[in-house]
């Protein structure tokens, strides 16, 4: 019995909230405000992807050290993420379309365990191989001409949690950078 009256009664309230009767009159128009001062524009804050290309050797420590410019702002707070070149491949037409891979990259050699991977502060990235044996034998295909793609991601790019930072493609569309966007550096 209680159940019913309960349901009855919630069904009752119901009825009255989604009522309506005929809309009034329309208000009074508001007094227009004072305008306000002017104040300084904003900056907009973007992104940046540079591709750079270099070779770990026993002379650099198998590092490719990249240090920002002043044309580029990197704040302590902006996410860095490298990118390898790992293949290029075809498209149905026939052009080349390049294959990233984000790092830390593993790979499972002959030898044993090889990394690719990286740090970076404000102010530079270090991109450097680790491995589980001597790198010095390591072919010139995993160590010469290397490129990597970073991109500098303002920390509110990051905030909402639905970037695939997997994906350089998704990376560059929120950046709004395109291909011809990239500024290139060959690293000695």
């Amino acid at each position: 019995m209680k159940k019913a009256s309960l349901v009855i009664g919630m069904l009752v309230a119901l009825f009255f909230i989604s009522c309506e009767g005929p809309q009034g009159p329309p208000g009074f128009d508001g007094f227009d405000g004072r305008d306000g001062i002017d104040g300084q524009d904003g900056i907009n804050i973007l992104g940046q992807v540079i591709d750079i290309e270099g070779t770990f050797s026993i002379g650099n420590d198998y590092s490719i050290f990249y240090e920002f410019p002043q044309t580029i702002e990197v704040f302590e707070t902006d996410v860095i993420l490298v990118y390898l070149l790992w293949d290029v491949t075809e498209d149905g037409n026939g052009d080349p379309v390049d294959i990233w891979r984000l790092l830390p990259q593993t790979r499972i050699l002959d030898q044993g365990l090889l990394q690719y991977n990286y740090d970076y502060t404000f102010f530079d990235v270090s991109i450097f191989l680790e491995s589980d044996f001597d790198l010095s034998t390591l072919p010139p295909a995993d160590t010469d001409n290397q490129v990597f793609r970073i991109a500098v991601l303002p920390a509110e790019a990051t905030q909402s949690g639905k970037l695939d930072v997997t994906n350089i493609n998704s990376v560059m569309g929120v950046l709004g950078i395109n291909e011809k966007d990239i500024q290139k550096v060959k690293m000695n």
